[in-house]
This record gives structure tokens, sequence and C-alpha cells, in this order.
């Protein structure tokens, strides 16, 4: 069994422009009783479970993946939210507050260029923190404290999930960032991070990247993040991970081989509390 899954459409909201809602509940949630999950929130939401609606027609296979390793008895069940982008996703993933402090003068400056605006991230976040969760906690068995919610995605949604922990770290308990694009916030970055960022022990953070294609020059980058985690007393393996796949391309194909590490990380009972 792969679980299933229901369809919001047309979730609407003061914050940001309406869109589609996947929520994917785990095999035997329908006949669980009282029981509550933890709950993963995704970016990119059409691309998470039909290669259908896929960008490059294929999709992550998170209910296949999330069914085997719940069968595996990998991880602990949970529910997993994916929140469809808009035409607005680069402004909406895009982190606002390192942008428009006085350092980012010129990304913002450049991104306003190419995107025709300004970040929206902020009111993106405000989205999934009182419409989005507040509805999944309101209408599924969830475990809606913080200990029990993450938030994921890759890319431009990889930057807006490690903002969203940083922004909300009351909310979110880890944040998953697959091939994190941090060419975009390269200039700005380090700096918010150091002063952003929540202390260790509560948070955990995961990070990966590939060499080919898009992620090529993420290296240089993800290690300077890396020094940042470090001094401020995160333990690699324990607070955070940061992982190299050699040969791996930036797309659904690749983060669909490797989102089973993140989700052990998050939810399997030997790295939880």
């Amino acid at each position: 069994m792969k679980g299933s899954i229901e369809r919001h459409v047309d979730f609407t909201s003061e914050y940001v422009d309406s869109r589609t809602i996947d929520i994917w509940l785990p095999p035997g949630y329908s006949s669980a009783g009282n029981r509550r999950y933890p709950v993963v929130y995704m970016h990119d939401g059409q691309n998470l479970f039909h290669s259908e609606t896929s960008f490059i027609g294929v999709d992550w296979g998170i209910d296949e993946t999330m069914a085997r390793l719940i069968a595996e008895g990998s991880i602990e069940a949970a529910i997993v939210v994916g929140i469809w982008n808009t035409p607005n996703r680069a402004r909406e993933y895009m982190p606002q507050q390192p942008v428009e402090s006085p350092a980012g003068t010129k990304v913002l400056r450049e991104f306003v260029a190419e995107f025709g605006g300004t970040p929206l991230s902020d009111n993106y976040l405000t989205f999934i923190v009182r419409d989005v969760k507040t509805f999944v906690d309101n209408k599924y068995h969830t475990l809606p404290g913080r200990e029990h919610t993450f938030i994921m995605g890759s890319s431009m949604g990889a930057l807006v999930s490690l903002y969203a922990l940083c922004e909300y770290p009351d909310i979110f308990s880890g944040a998953g960032c697959l091939s994190t694009h941090w060419p975009a916030v390269e200039a700005v970055i380090i700096g918010y991070l150091e002063t952003a960022l929540p202390g260790p022990g509560r948070h955990k953070l995961y990070f990966d990247y590939g060499t080919d294609t898009l992620d090529a020059p993420y290296e240089s980058c993800q290690k300077s993040v890396d020094n940042v985690l470090h001094s401020i007393s995160y333990e690699s393996g324990k607070d955070w991970k940061t992982l190299k796949f050699s040969g791996a391309e930036h797309s659904e194909r690749a983060w669909r081989d490797r989102v089973h590490l993140p989700l052990e990380f998050f939810l399997g009972a030997k790295n939880r509390d």
C-alpha cells in the first residue's frame, strides 16, 4: 500500500495566491483511531506524487518512499503536505530578510530585474504557518508541536525551507534542503545565518548537493554554511548532515533517489529525541 492522497484545489489565503494542496496520508491512517502523526511540509507539491504534473515528467515518489520506509520500520509513519507552487515561485521561495537587508542591495536589484518584483517569502511562510498548518492540524490527526513538524524542498525550495526554520524555530524542528540553490543568496546568506539560526540541540538541518548541471557550483557555499553550523556548536551527524553526491544532477530524478535520507534523519526512531 502507498497510502492515500487527498487534494484540496484552490486553497485560498489572504497572504498569497490560491493553489492546490496535496495531503498524503500513510497506510492505515483511516483505521488508526486516535493515533496522531508528525507532519512534513514540502514545496513544489506538484512534483512530489504524480509524474503527469511533475516538472520533468518524473516525480519524487514521496508516496512510494514513505510507504516503503514505514513498512521497513526505518521511520515512524507521518503525514506529508505537498504545497504546489505558482508563477510566483521564485519570489515566494527567495529568503526575504537577508535579501532586503542593507547587505543585499545588489542581490535585490538583480532579483527584481529578473523576476519582476521583490521577494514574497515572508507572506508565503505566514501562509504555511497560519493557513496551511492550521487547516492540516484541524482536519487531520497530527502531532502539531514543533518537535513533530518538518519542512523540506529542493533548489529554491531548499532555501525557503532553511529560511522557515530560522524565522519560525518554534514551529519547525527540521529543514530538509536538497540541492540548495546557494548562488541566489551567496552574497548575503552567511551573515544572515550567523545571527538567525537557532541554537543546537532542538533542531535538525539536512543539506545535500550533486556535482553536475545546476548543482555544480554549490559545494563552495555549502562548505561556508557548514562552517557556520560548526561555529555555533551544531554537531555533524546529530544536529545536521551535509552529503555530497558525485555525478548527481539538479532534478527531480536525482532527489527521488535520495529523499529517503532526510526522511530517515528526521523521522527515524534512532534519530529522534
